[in-house]
Protein backbone atom coordinates (compact mmCIF):
# COMPACT_ATOMS: atom_id res chain seq x y z
CA UNK A 1 0.00 0.00 0.00
CA UNK A 2 2.50 2.55 -1.22
CA UNK A 3 -0.14 4.98 -2.45
CA UNK A 4 -1.76 7.88 -0.67
CA UNK A 5 -5.32 7.75 0.63
CA UNK A 6 -5.80 11.52 0.45
CA UNK A 7 -8.00 11.23 -2.66
CA UNK A 8 -9.66 7.97 -1.54
CA UNK A 9 -12.81 7.01 -3.42
CA UNK A 10 -14.45 5.69 -0.24
CA UNK A 11 -13.71 8.91 1.65
CA UNK A 12 -15.18 11.04 -1.15
CA UNK A 13 -18.31 8.89 -1.18
CA UNK A 14 -18.70 8.98 2.60
CA UNK A 15 -18.43 12.77 2.52
CA UNK A 16 -21.80 12.64 0.75
CA UNK A 17 -23.47 9.52 2.15
CA UNK A 18 -21.82 8.96 5.52
CA UNK A 19 -24.10 10.74 7.96
CA UNK A 20 -27.00 9.21 9.88
CA UNK A 21 -29.84 10.68 7.84
CA UNK A 22 -28.74 10.72 4.19
CA UNK A 23 -29.71 7.16 3.33
CA UNK A 24 -32.98 7.54 5.26
CA UNK A 25 -33.84 10.46 2.98
CA UNK A 26 -32.69 8.59 -0.14
CA UNK A 27 -34.69 5.51 0.92
CA UNK A 28 -37.88 7.56 0.93
CA UNK A 29 -37.18 9.08 -2.47
CA UNK A 30 -36.26 5.64 -3.84
CA UNK A 31 -39.68 4.28 -2.82
CA UNK A 32 -41.52 7.25 -4.31
CA UNK A 33 -41.96 9.61 -1.36
CA UNK A 34 -41.12 12.99 -2.87
CA UNK A 35 -42.56 15.79 -0.77
CA UNK A 36 -40.77 17.40 2.16
CA UNK A 37 -43.44 16.78 4.81
CA UNK A 38 -43.98 13.20 3.67
CA UNK A 39 -40.24 12.47 3.77
CA UNK A 40 -39.98 14.10 7.20
CA UNK A 41 -42.90 12.13 8.62
CA UNK A 42 -41.89 8.73 7.21
CA UNK A 43 -38.16 8.98 7.94
CA UNK A 44 -38.55 10.75 11.28
CA UNK A 45 -35.96 13.34 10.27
CA UNK A 46 -35.94 16.63 12.18
CA UNK A 47 -37.07 19.51 9.92
CA UNK A 48 -33.74 21.40 9.93
CA UNK A 49 -31.75 18.22 9.33
CA UNK A 50 -33.98 17.29 6.39
CA UNK A 51 -33.60 20.78 4.92
CA UNK A 52 -29.81 20.45 5.15
CA UNK A 53 -29.70 16.90 3.74
CA UNK A 54 -31.93 17.77 0.80
CA UNK A 55 -29.79 20.82 0.02
CA UNK A 56 -26.62 18.72 0.18
CA UNK A 57 -28.10 15.99 -2.04
CA UNK A 58 -29.16 18.62 -4.57
CA UNK A 59 -25.73 20.27 -4.46
CA UNK A 60 -24.02 16.90 -5.00
CA UNK A 61 -26.33 16.09 -7.92
CA UNK A 62 -28.17 13.10 -6.42
CA UNK A 63 -31.63 14.63 -6.39
CA UNK A 64 -33.29 17.61 -8.07
CA UNK A 65 -36.18 19.87 -7.17
CA UNK A 66 -39.34 19.56 -9.22
CA UNK A 67 -41.98 22.28 -8.66
CA UNK A 68 -45.62 21.51 -7.98
CA UNK A 69 -48.59 23.55 -6.77
CA UNK A 70 -51.76 22.37 -5.09
CA UNK A 71 -54.85 24.45 -5.93
CA UNK A 72 -54.96 27.63 -3.87
CA UNK A 73 -51.50 27.10 -2.36
CA UNK A 74 -48.02 28.40 -3.03
CA UNK A 75 -45.58 26.55 -5.26
CA UNK A 76 -43.58 23.86 -3.48
CA UNK A 77 -40.94 21.34 -4.48
CA UNK A 78 -40.88 17.61 -4.87
CA UNK A 79 -37.55 15.81 -4.82
CA UNK A 80 -36.65 13.39 -7.57
CA UNK A 81 -33.58 11.28 -8.20
CA UNK A 82 -31.06 12.27 -10.84
CA UNK A 83 -29.18 9.57 -12.73
CA UNK A 84 -26.43 9.76 -10.10
CA UNK A 85 -29.08 9.12 -7.42
CA UNK A 86 -30.66 6.25 -9.35
CA UNK A 87 -27.20 4.71 -9.71
CA UNK A 88 -27.11 4.38 -5.90
CA UNK A 89 -30.00 1.91 -6.02
CA UNK A 90 -27.71 -1.15 -6.00
CA UNK A 91 -26.01 0.26 -2.88
CA UNK A 92 -29.38 0.44 -1.13
CA UNK A 93 -30.26 -3.10 -2.25
CA UNK A 94 -26.85 -4.35 -1.03
CA UNK A 95 -27.47 -2.73 2.37
CA UNK A 96 -30.87 -4.43 2.61
CA UNK A 97 -29.37 -7.74 1.50
CA UNK A 98 -26.58 -7.50 4.11
CA UNK A 99 -28.96 -6.50 6.93
CA UNK A 100 -31.42 -9.28 6.09
CA UNK A 101 -28.57 -11.79 6.40
CA UNK A 102 -26.73 -10.41 9.44
CA UNK A 103 -29.39 -8.39 11.30
CA UNK A 104 -32.54 -10.42 10.61
CA UNK A 105 -35.83 -9.74 12.31
CA UNK A 106 -37.77 -12.68 13.74
CA UNK A 107 -40.80 -11.57 11.75
CA UNK A 108 -38.84 -11.40 8.49
CA UNK A 109 -37.66 -8.51 6.33
CA UNK A 110 -39.71 -5.32 6.61
CA UNK A 111 -38.89 -4.38 3.01
CA UNK A 112 -37.92 -6.53 0.05
CA UNK A 113 -36.56 -5.34 -3.28
CA UNK A 114 -38.69 -7.05 -5.93
CA UNK A 115 -38.56 -7.03 -9.72
CA UNK A 116 -41.47 -4.92 -11.00
CA UNK A 117 -41.64 -7.00 -14.15
CA UNK A 118 -43.76 -10.08 -14.64
CA UNK A 119 -41.62 -12.32 -12.46
CA UNK A 120 -41.85 -10.32 -9.20
CA UNK A 121 -38.81 -12.11 -7.81
CA UNK A 122 -36.52 -10.70 -5.13
CA UNK A 123 -33.65 -8.57 -6.45
CA UNK A 124 -30.11 -9.12 -5.14
CA UNK A 125 -26.77 -7.49 -5.78
CA UNK A 126 -23.98 -9.70 -7.08
CA UNK A 127 -20.31 -8.78 -7.29
CA UNK A 128 -19.01 -9.45 -10.79
CA UNK A 129 -15.74 -8.70 -12.55
CA UNK A 130 -15.67 -7.29 -16.07
CA UNK A 131 -14.81 -10.78 -17.33
CA UNK A 132 -18.18 -12.05 -16.10
CA UNK A 133 -16.89 -13.98 -13.07
CA UNK A 134 -18.45 -13.75 -9.61
CA UNK A 135 -15.40 -13.71 -7.33
CA UNK A 136 -15.49 -14.43 -3.63
CA UNK A 137 -14.54 -11.26 -1.70
CA UNK A 138 -11.25 -12.91 -0.75
CA UNK A 139 -10.46 -13.13 -4.47
CA UNK A 140 -10.67 -9.35 -4.93
CA UNK A 141 -7.64 -7.11 -4.42
CA UNK A 142 -7.49 -3.33 -4.44
CA UNK A 143 -4.74 -2.13 -6.75
CA UNK A 144 -3.57 1.43 -7.48
CA UNK A 145 -5.55 3.00 -10.31
CA UNK A 146 -4.58 5.79 -12.68
CA UNK A 147 -5.52 8.42 -10.07
CA UNK A 148 -3.34 6.87 -7.35
CA UNK A 149 -0.69 9.13 -5.87
CA UNK A 150 2.49 7.81 -4.27
CA UNK A 151 2.60 8.03 -0.50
Amino acid sequence: MNWSTENCTISRTMDILGDKWTFHVLREVFVGVRRFEDIRARAGVPRQVLTERLAALIERGLIRRHPYRLPGQRERSEYRLTQAGIDLYPVLVAMIQWADQYLPLDSGPPIEPRHRGDCGERVTVVMQCEGGHEPDPREVAFRPGPGAQPR
